[in-house]
């Protein structure tokens, strides 16, 4: 009865009076979006959808309500399509403003990160290397260009104004840091090279770049772990966990708890406003993102996020090398054709790059200059190509002189092994 006396009202109704009161109702809400402190155009966004979607939603009821000429003689059918509309309509009104929420963090989240004044590094920004890019090929990945894995469904969001570091557990002095003063702290500025376990035999799941941060090992001795906290559980604003060796945190290499990525602040993709950086330990168990805490535990007491997946528990990087130049099935011109890659095995370093051709001997390649043994390398190599199709190969050994491994094998558990090979034509 309710439903049919709501049906009759609407059905009266002036259409013209209840666009106006959208149309109102729209231009407020545009006005609200646009007229905020550092609003951009695209905070007009919520508001108009919104206005459209509600005016939408009134004609498409008006013009059932018209198909009745007596409210009381409404059919069932009707009445059921009513409250399908109505609920929907609940439905997109939540929708609406959950979006409309997103795109007002969205912005909040971008002027937030552009006010951001990285501090200069201790010693300097870390400096350009001479001699480090080889054929076309670049020693620093673009932050555009620098992969992106991680579990978010949805990229968080995390506003620095409100954000704050935990290091707690196992510790004898627990910390807690704000943004602003985590800012204030001494950083460093390193070259570092982040690879995902995912990565396949010459996949691109592997990225250099210039890191500013903290270094973990100093926060580490201010809390002072207790003795047998042999692991630091990371935490994601979105839940994620990752689990790194205490150990390998303090033995002097490069961990940091990062800000800045060559030269600016973390892309929003890539951690904003802070984020874990280790090198030579695959990113499932050390490069967390959005960070929120660190915990000092123990391995036999917690299993982070990809372990109960059957993925290894402690998971260094592996030498593995790659053919950039040419690429799988090109072609190449008969003559000398210079073939070039990369190479890495960060924190032992890369000492020899070696091609094939065919199934002849191995050529060594000429490697280029690096700013530590915590990146990649390039490499390059001098082909006189003959017409036909070819197959090479390349492989490379680390600072102790250990080849990678020959064996192909699939990146679960612990990484990807094999000799990256592709076949080209020669004309």
């Amino acid at each position: 009865m309710l439903i049919a006396v709501g049906l009759g009202v609407l059905a009266r109704a002036r259409r013209w009076v209840a666009y106006a009161g959208f149309g109102v109702l729209g231009a407020v809400a545009v006005a609200a979006g646009v007229t905020r402190a550092g609003a951009g155009p695209t905070w007009a966004l919520p508001g108009l959808v919104a206005a459209v979607a509600g005016a939408g939603l009134l004609l498409w009821l008006l013009r059932e309500t018209d198909r009745t000429v007596d409210a009381e003689e409404l059919e069932p059918t009707s009445r059921r399509r009513f409250l399908w509309v109505t609920g929907l309509a609940l439905a997109g009104g939540a929708l609406g403003g959950y979006l409309a929420r997103l795109v007002n963090r969205y912005a909040t989240v971008n002027q937030a990160r552009d006010a951001v004044m990285l501090p200069e590094p201790v010693g300097g920004p870390a400096p350009p290397v001479p001699g480090s890019d080889v054929a076309g090929l670049t020693y620093v990945t673009p932050n555009r260009e620098f992969y992106r894995i991680d579990t978010a469904v949805i990229v968080p969001r995390v506003d620095p104004a409100t954000w704050e570091l935990t290091i707690d557990g196992r510790v004898r002095r627990p910390l807690r840091l704000t943004f602003d003063e985590l800012l204030a702290r001494p950083m460093v500025e390193r070259y570092i090279t982040l690879t995902c376990v995912s990565n396949e035999v010459g996949g691109d799941l592997v990225g250099n770049a210039r890191w500013l941060g903290v270094p973990v090992a100093d926060l580490l001795d201010e809390v002072d772990p207790e003795p047998g906290a042999d692991q630091v559980v990371s935490y994601s604003v979105d839940g994620f966990t990752a689990g790194s060796p205490t150990a390998v945190l303090r033995d002097g290499r490069d961990a940091l708890i990062a800000v800045g990525m060559n030269g600016e602040p973390l892309p929003v993709e890539h951690g904003f406003p802070v984020r874990m950086v280790v090198p030579g330990l695959y990113g499932y168990v050390s490069a967390t993102k959005w960070l929120r805490r660190l915990h000092l535990t123990t391995f036999a007491d917690f299993d982070a996020y990809w372990i109960p997946r059957g993925w290894a528990q402690q998971a260094p990087i592996k030498t593995q090398s790659r053919i950039d130049r040419p690429r799988f099935d090109e072609r190449v011109p008969a003559g000398p054709y210079v073939v070039a890659g990369v190479a890495w095995a960060q924190h032992r370093g890369i000492s020899s790059v070696q091609v094939q051709v065919d199934d002849g001997p191995w050529q060594e390649a000429t490697l280029a200059n690096v700013a530590s043994i915590d990146t990649w390398r390039l490499w390059s190599w001098t082909w006189h190509a003959t017409v036909g199709r070819h197959t090479l190969r390349v492989r490379a050994a680390d600072n102790a002189g250990q080849f990678q491994t020959e064996q192909p094998s699939f990146p679960a558990p612990d990484g990807a092994t094999g000799y990256h090979t592709i076949t080209v034509d020669v004309r």
